[in-house]
């Protein structure tokens, strides 16, 4: 079968397409479905570099989020059947993620452990699916599990234009947020405003945390006025402190990762004398996906797809993910 492989760690050089794989069998509780869309995320970027403490088993196949027809049932499993079509939860209890420890979606046929599958309502194209687990199961999970916004509350989504940052603009927006949304271009900024981000804020050029206070008022620690309710902040670095900064006595603080940095720079003096609430969120579950699909079949959200790619392409849309060229998600159709 046709797959794009990962022999060594390195650059994304080291990917290539093979067209000589072989086709996995579906083994004890296992299926294997003929995959029919995959996407990328940035961990995929960081698994063909290598990351420090994580022993990838080489060569592997890439792709963390996939979604398709099963093509084969193995035994022990009784739910599922051949035709049925499934979107897979990355994360396999026993090895590891997809795509990483275990062989992933950017292929032609993937083996899953049967209680990795969620059932895919017929509404919901394979695309939409494949779009969902890492970026938007996240976002869902911060935003909707734990019930941390409400209608009518001000969010700003640092690194918007991102897969989790389109996620939690599309759900703020869904919930009734007035949404702020920071980008890095003007392009960015415009296709964020065109989802229906109320401000937009390109930091490159503007403290966004500043603008914050100038537009809405100085947070007020006796009061809730000024300041923002909600930061959606998955960066860490130096943006924690202006978080913190701009965020209203009873404010929230939702972190869900720390791309610039998991040590920053800390002001306790706001956490205690505002009254902010730190919320972490780790991971997605079935219900975020199975919540997701069923957002997507009612008409209510629309996963932002920035290209779909043949596999033969697939390395270029990774390389579009690493230089942060797109908006939303890349998905490849093997």
């Amino acid at each position: 079968m046709k797959a794009l492989v990962l022999g060594k760690h390195g650059t994304l050089d080291e990917l290539k397409v093979v067209n000589d794989y072989p086709v996995p069998q579906a083994a004890e509780g296992h299926v294997v479905i003929r995959v029919r869309a995959s996407s990328f995320n940035y961990h995929d970027v960081f698994t063909v570099k290598g990351m420090p403490g994580i022993k990838v088993p080489l060569p592997v196949i890439i792709g963390l989020d996939m979604a398709g027809e099963i093509s084969e049932v193995g035994p022990g499993v009784s739910k599922w059947k051949v035709g049925d079509r499934v979107l897979v939860n990355p994360v396999n209890k026993k090895k590891g993620l997809m795509g990483e420890m275990l062989d992933g979606g950017m292929a032609e046929y993937c083996q899953v452990a049967a209680d990795q599958l969620v059932l895919m309502p017929s509404g919901v194209s394979f695309e939409d699916a494949a779009s969902l687990p890492v970026a938007y199961g996240t976002a869902h999970r911060m935003l909707i599990t734990h019930k941390t916004v409400k209608r009518g509350d001000r969010m700003i989504v640092l690194g918007a234009s991102g897969g989790v940052g389109t996620g939690c603009v599309l759900l703020g927006k869904m919930l009734g947020c007035e949404v702020i949304a920071c980008a890095s271009s003007d392009e960015k900024l415009r296709k964020l405003k065109e989802m229906g981000a109320d401000e937009v804020v390109d930091y490159t050029k503007t403290d966004w945390s500043k603008w914050a206070v100038e537009k809405y008022g100085k947070p007020q620690r006796r009061t809730n006025d000024g300041g923002v309710d909600v930061v959606v902040n998955f960066t860490g670095g130096d943006t924690w402190v202006p978080s913190l900064r701009c965020l209203k006595r009873g404010g929230k603080l939702l972190v869900c990762g720390a791309t610039a940095g998991y040590d920053p720079k800390e002001d306790l003096r706001y956490v205690w004398s505002f009254e902010i609430e730190i919320k972490g969120s780790n991971s997605f579950y079935d219900d975020d996906l199975a919540g997701l699909m069923d957002l997507i079949q009612k008409g209510q959200i629309k996963p932002v797809i920035d290209k779909v790619l043949p596999l033969e392409q697939a390395a270029e849309g990774l390389r579009l993910i690493q230089d942060r060229e797109v908006i939303g998600k890349v998905v490849v159709t093997p």
